[in-house]
């Protein structure tokens, strides 16, 4: 008893230091095991790019349709990988009847999740006006967990692009992608939104979604994301 009283302490102490303004842990299923400020909504910055990439598969357009210089396909790698906002843009431009019906369309697709909070206004992030809570999205990194697309881009640490001349490498803005086993993983960060980060990975404990909002900075929100991992 005193044992785990202990460890229950040390648990408490830890994610008082954490400067994230919100977080939510759940297991593979999306209960919620522990959260802070779940509710709380606030701007998610480039994990937009999740819902983004979403509805431009659930579109079913051809991957291979070519955007010079890249492919639909390569725009989704640059987007999740790299969080390009440029590819983002492209995706979110070339989706049926353009930009106004692709962010229609993530909009719909929110509400489908049951995520009657979240809203966005464009593909990227950059808008402080894309919105949402930790609570909604464990959603949406439950249901990104069903695109192959993503949970490929999501392990990947380095992408590789073949241009004309040479190849085109770019590493992941999660550097937690070598040492664990990524289902679905994405950044974000504008200065609104501070670090943000969600992922659904293995851990000791078993599948977790974990979802972080509102941290310091980039450099923060990646050893909080892990404390969480590996505290719950």
């Amino acid at each position: 008893m005193l044992a785990l009283t202990c460890v229950i302490a040390i648990n408490a102490e830890s994610v008082s230091l954490m400067t994230a303004k919100s977080w939510s842990v759940a297991d593979a299923n999306g209960k919620v095991l522990h959260s802070n400020n779940a509710g709380e909504l606030r701007s998610i910055a480039s994990i937009s790019k999740l819902m983004t990439v979403m509805i431009v598969l659930d579109a079913q357009q051809d991957l291979d349709d070519y955007f010079k210089p890249y492919t639909r396909r390569e725009l989704i790698q640059l987007a999740l990988i790299k969080s390009d906002n440029v590819a983002a843009q492209t995706l979110c431009n070339n989706y049926p009847g353009g930009r106004n019906h692709c962010v229609n369309a993530m909009n719909q697709k929110a509400k489908d999740l049951g995520m009657p909070e979240t809203k966005f206004i464009e593909p990227t992030g950059l808008s402080v006006m894309n919105i949402s809570t930790a609570a909604e999205l464990v959603k949406l990194v439950s249901a990104s967990a069903n695109y192959p697309e993503i949970v490929e881009a999501s392990h990947t640490a380095q992408g590789k692009i073949k241009t004309k001349t040479s190849w085109q490498i770019f590493n992941n803005t999660n550097p937690m992608v070598n040492k664990y086993n990524f289902i679905v993983s994405k950044t974000g960060y504008i200065r609104a939104s501070g670090g943000c980060i969600v992922m659904m990975l293995d851990t000791a404990q078993g599948r977790r979604i974990i979802v972080l909002l509102g941290s310091q900075s980039t450099h923060t929100r990646i050893p909080e994301a892990e404390m969480i991992a590996k505290l719950f």
